[in-house]
This record gives C-alpha cells, sequence and structure tokens, in this order.
C-alpha cells in the first residue's frame, strides 16, 4: 500500500467509487461524469492534504487531512472503493496519513466523526488508533434524518 498524491488521470476510479449508492451522499457535489470527478481531484488544491491509497498499483481509496487550524489539530476523512472494503484498507491507509501528518506536517491532534450507525468506520478510526471522545448529538442530516455522531482523536503523543 501507498499513499501519493493525486492526478486527473485518477478520475476513472474516483468516479467509479462516487457512482456507488453508498458513496453519493459522501461528496458536496454529485460526482456522475469523469469531469466532475477530475473537479473533485483538483478541489483538493489548497484545501488540505489528500492522498490517493494504492493498493497493488491500483487507486482503492481517499485519505485526506483538512481544517488544519493554528493549534496543529486536523480533521481527517477517508473512503475506500466497494472491492477494497472489509480487508483492512481504510484502517492502514489512516494510520499512514496520521503518521505522515505527526512527521511531516507537525500537527499535534487528529479529529474524524462518523456516524454512530456506521460501524465499519468506528472500527476503521479504532484500528488506526483513534480514541472515541464521545458522541455529539444530532449533528448531520441525511434525507431528513438528524445522525449523531461519535467523535475520535489521536494525538501525536499516543
Amino acid at each position: 500500500m501507498r499513499l501519493r498524491e493525486w492526478t486527473a488521470d485518477d478520475a476513472e476510479p474516483v468516479l467509479r467509487a462516487f457512482l456507488a449508492e453508498d458513496m453519493r451522499a459522501q461528496s458536496a457535489e454529485p460526482i456522475r461524469t469523469r469531469d466532475d470527478a477530475v473537479r473533485w481531484i483538483e478541489g483538493w488544491q489548497g484545501r488540505g492534504h489528500a492522498f490517493a491509497v494504492e493498493l497493488d498499483g491500483r487507486v482503492v481509496g481517499n485519505v485526506a487531512v483538512t481544517g488544519i487550524d493554528r493549534h496543529d489539530n486536523g480533521w481527517v476523512s477517508y473512503w475506500t472503493t466497494a472491492e477494497a472494503r472489509g480487508r483492512g484498507v481504510a484502517a492502514r491507509a489512516t494510520g499512514l496519513l496520521a503518521e505522515w501528518a505527526f512527521a511531516e506536517r507537525g500537527l499535534f491532534r487528529l479529529e474524524l466523526g462518523h456516524r454512530t450507525n456506521n460501524l465499519a468506520s468506528c472500527k476503521v478510526a479504532l484500528r488506526a488508533g483513534f480514541a472515541a471522545e464521545g458522541i455529539e448529538r444530532g449533528k448531520l442530516v441525511y434525507d431528513g434524518v438528524r445522525h449523531d455522531v461519535e467523535r475520535h482523536a489521536r494525538l501525536a503523543t499516543d
């Protein structure tokens, strides 16, 4: 596995990932065409650090740290393609991202959150070394339904 910068050549795997029903709501703008996927890739510029997750030479996901503040805190996000799920890819990639963020970017605290009904994402966070810190009630709304979010964090000193 390796993490690398996104390029416009990665548009096809991004498009395939976001055409999956469970990924459609994971982007602020719909990704339905190759041009949409290129815009998604280009949209990371200046927003933080996003990396394509490569496994056996194929792009199978994304890990990112954004929202970096003056306190050296950052917000982590991740996704994997359907074929990569259940293989520990997201947890390993998120762990690599955390190591990079602490060593190369000098961050101290990384945070992430997931809906409380997303047990797979919770497992990713825990396996990547992010301790659960609490529940944010009613934080997200999808299709008119409010969802609680569990917050996790990992410190450079963990």
